[in-house]
């Protein structure tokens, strides 16, 4: 006879409490999140109508709960839903004719324009980032604060209502482990703010090599309001705040430990002294950087996306949450016993002494991206055989 909802919801409160202590649980967490789109797709719904109407994602989100073990609730990044970013006239996230908000190159900050945004970085991005990012900004200030009032409306009316009611319910009803309220957040560290949101991956390049004094001053200007963000109301180790991490693979190791590291760690420091915790993305491949991902707040998530788990494990599975590097690829390529063994060579690897937890390499994004077969063989494999 299987467990109620509350034994499981108990059971799942123990094991992530023990890993965020750093103490070993009784198995290897489970965590097998997906996006909003996939689970719209893999419901059958129109991934375009489902997205403007959230009353239609329950139903989604409930057959991925059904359908797939995880031991937190499997919807990740129900943050980003086209009716707000429409409102503001986005550039920097616009809706594809297939039914993704998709991220485009911008380069909404000049290059000569460094020096204000140093001076007063917030001035400088709500008076001239935001009406350049936002075209439906760019008006008159009445104008103005009726565009952001519906947006923001429309914001709770998405994000607010899945986030705020529809997941922590779900979670409830299927025994998933729910972590303290109002402690999660999500921010960026400064020079990857500067580079996604103000300069562009091509024009941050060109900073790096031609204006690297006035790009460290930038980060360090952003740094407290990058902090801020980054701090829950409610800071606690048994959540975290969201980071992912974009530009230091495409860096000299010498202009990361100039320019990027000095902001990156001191904004993890900040979020660990004011009681949080870090979740880090480590995008692309960061084996150049594991000495310096050993010097940030003990247990730290590091999820990774590529990397030698031996030499990973090595290195920070003392001192760090290590988590990833299950390659998606595989589930679509191939067979279902190399999935699963790939899976125990994971466990195997990484499990030893704790501080571990199941992830995959990237997001499931599409259905087709994945073998459906292949995953359930997976995250059958870490329940049974992740066992301490």
């Amino acid at each position: 006879m299987g467990k109620c909802s509350g034994e499981l919801q108990q059971e799942r409160q123990e094991i992530f409490h023990n890993l965020y202590e750093g103490k070993i649980p009784k198995r290897v967490p489970i965590v097998a999140w997906v996006t909003v789109e996939f689970a719209i797709q893999y419901a059958g719904l129109d991934i375009l109508k489902a997205q403007w109407n959230p009353g239609l994602l329950e139903d989604a989100f409930r057959k991925v709960a059904d359908d797939f073990y995880s031991d937190i609730f499997p919807i990740r990044d129900a943050v980003r839903f086209p009716v707000f970013y429409q409102m503001l006239g986005a550039k920097n996230f616009v809706m594809g004719s297939n039914g993704f908000l998709q991220h485009p190159e911008i380069s909404a900050m000049h290059s000569d324009e460094y020096e204000a945004f140093i001076k007063s970085p917030m001035d400088f991005i709500l008076e001239t980032i935001l009406p350049r990012i936002y075209s439906a900004l760019d008006t008159n200030p009445i104008s103005r604060s009726l565009v952001m009032a519906k947006a923001y409306k429309a914001h709770c009316d998405t994000v607010g209502f899945l986030n705020g009611v529809i997941i922590p319910d779900l979670e409830r009803e299927y025994g998933k482990y729910q972590a303290p309220l109002q402690s999660y957040a999500m921010t960026a560290v400064p020079m990857d703010f500067i580079a996604d949101q103000l300069r562009g991956f091509k024009e941050i390049s060109l900073d790096i090599r031609r204006k690297p004094k006035q790009l460290t001053e930038a980060c360090e200007a952003v740094c407290d309001i990058m902090l801020k963000r980054g701090i829950p109301a409610h800071p606690s180790i048994y959540n975290y705040t969201f980071i992912p991490l974009h530009m230091p693979p495409y860096m000299r190791t010498r202009d990361y430990e100039k320019i990027f590291y000095p902001t990156f760690k001191r904004t993890i420091d900040g979020i660990a002294a004011a009681g949080g915790k870090s979740y880090l993305f480590l995008e692309q491949d960061w084996s150049r950087f594991l000495d310096s991902l050993y010097d940030l707040p003990e247990n730290t998530i590091l999820r990774f996306e590529y990397g030698d788990p031996k030499e990973i494990k090595k290195k920070l599975g003392e001192r760090h949450i290590i988590t990833g590097l299950y390659p998606l690829g595989l589930l679509q390529t191939g067979t279902k016993q190399q999935c699963v063994d790939k899976a125990k060579e994971l466990i195997d690897i990484l499990a030893p002494g704790g501080k571990y937890f199941f992830d995959f390499d990237k997001n499931i994004i599409t259905v087709n991206s994945v073998n459906i077969d292949n995953l359930h063989a997976v995250l059958e494999t870490y329940h049974t055989y992740g066992v301490y």
